[in-house]
């Protein structure tokens, strides 16, 4: 089995990141084989409505023909058994990044046809978000994504990480809005629970 995380951060060994991180060794404790993807190292961009993958005559049917750098994570997805997606949550939702991958992805396996059909999967995918405010705000963003991503997938779970360390130094920044020696006393006590859970995820997509 192969399970592919995708880190729509920007940051790399950072919260999202190492989240993502432990989620492949849950992936890896089960006998999966793994992959970490940071999205923010990719040139692309989202869907540009080209329909190719909408033509019932077109050699690109169901698959996306836009040629760039999405190009071949789209087929290492395709090829997997199971996705691991990770982004922060920025002004309450995903990453730019995340939600173009997203478009690019399900938009292929999308038929508007008068039934509205979809290619629907038996690959598992998992979702983790990480944000500096309380987990309660973001009730409705889960659902959604989780709601989008079962249309094509088998959902098989979210994993959360809230009111998180955004720098080692606040006073470098305009950031005296947050309790600095707060989140880092999170960060050391609860944070590492919030990666057990993105571990159990893992490790739940690993299992058949």
């Amino acid at each position: 089995m192969k399970i592919i995380a995708l880190n729509g951060s920007p940051r790399k060994n950072w919260n999202t990141h190492i989240m993502l991180k432990s989620a492949l060794e849950g992936a890896e404790s089960a006998g999966a084989q793994t992959e970490l993807i940071n999205l923010y190292d990719i040139d692309y961009k989202g869907c540009t409505s080209c329909f190719a993958c909408q033509n019932s005559d077109g050699k690109s049917k169901g698959r996306c023909a836009y040629n760039d750098g999405l190009k071949t994570v789209l087929e290492k997805i395709d090829a997997c058994d199971g996705i691991i997606l990770g982004s922060p949550v920025y002004f309450g939702d995903i990453t730019a990044m995340t939600r173009a991958l997203l478009e690019r992805l399900l938009f292929q396996h999308l038929s508007y046809d008068r039934n509205h059909s979809m290619t629907k999967s038996n690959k598992k995918v998992g979702f983790i978000y990480t944000m500096n405010g309380p987990e309660s705000y973001f009730d409705d963003l889960y659902k959604k994504y989780q709601e989008m991503l079962g249309m094509f997938f088998d959902y098989a779970g979210t994993a959360v990480a809230a009111e998180t360390l955004q720098a080692n130094d606040y006073a470098k920044y305009n950031m005296t809005f947050f309790d600095e020696a707060g989140r880092k006393a999170r960060k050391k006590e609860v944070f590492p629970k919030d990666c057990q859970s993105a571990f159990e995820l893992g490790k739940r997509l690993a299992q058949r």
